[in-house]
């Protein structure tokens, strides 16, 4: 198991960010890598509150966790602090005994930055079958998308 950081300066205000995190529609739009689609199923943003999502690569030749194209995942919130963090628990639904068995704890911490929002996302205890550098570059890519989507609401 393994833990990854990473970070992105989205200009536009916390409270829009948050928003952001919390909404099903705009989760369907940037919390992907660029070479997925999202697909949002169930989605309760409250403490407790369960999720289910599923992700399906773009090329016919990637191979996907839960099906031949597609990653399906689900979960909790288990922390909400509004407009500063949002944690999350999931799970892969796959047939694979060591990934499905993994919990998956994400959290997204918001804090202020000159320009705007400095949101951080973390991942714990990812297992080992997932690549690292795959991770890290797949937030890295939904990150730039989440930026791009709540900057747009905030130009001039």
């Amino acid at each position: 198991m393994y833990s990854t950081r990473v970070s992105q300066l989205v200009r536009a205000p916390r409270p829009a960010v948050y928003g952001a995190l919390l909404h099903a529609k705009a989760i369907a739009k940037w919390r992907m890598p660029d070479n997925m689609r999202s697909e949002v199923h169930e989605f309760d943003p409250r403490e407790g509150g369960y999720f289910r999502v599923s992700l399906t690569y773009d090329s016919p030749d990637e191979a996907g966790k839960t099906s031949a194209h597609t990653d399906t995942y689900h979960g909790y919130f288990t922390k909400l602090v509004p407009n500063e963090q949002v944690v999350e628990e999931l799970r892969f639904e796959t047939d694979d005994e060591v990934l499905a068995a993994a919990t998956i704890t994400m959290t997204t911490t918001l804090s202020d930055a000159d320009e705007g929002t400095e949101v951080v996302i973390v991942h714990e205890g990812m297992p080992e079958s997932i690549p690292q550098a795959d991770n890290e570059t797949g937030t890295r890519m939904a990150l730039a998308k989440l930026a791009r989507l709540v900057e747009a609401e905030f130009k001039h």
